[in-house]
């Protein structure tokens, strides 16, 4: 038992240390994908906006 204590002490850090970097890239890859979303969506209405400007053009000619 005596030997089981200094093992898992020295295996702390090192598992602290994963879990922080896995936490990290979690939101790195979450802000990401929320990113590539957001520019999608403003991609789409730019996209609505120009056919609706030629459709409106189209009528007045």
């Amino acid at each position: 038992m005596n030997d089981v204590l200094p093992v898992l002490g020295a295996l702390v850090p090192s598992v602290g240390v994963g879990l922080l970097f896995w936490f990290a890239m979690r939101y790195i890859v979450r802000a990401d994908r929320n990113e590539r979303a957001a520019l999608a969506r403003l991609d789409a209405e730019e996209e609505m906006r120009s056919r609706v400007a030629v459709d409106s053009g189209r009528d007045a000619a």
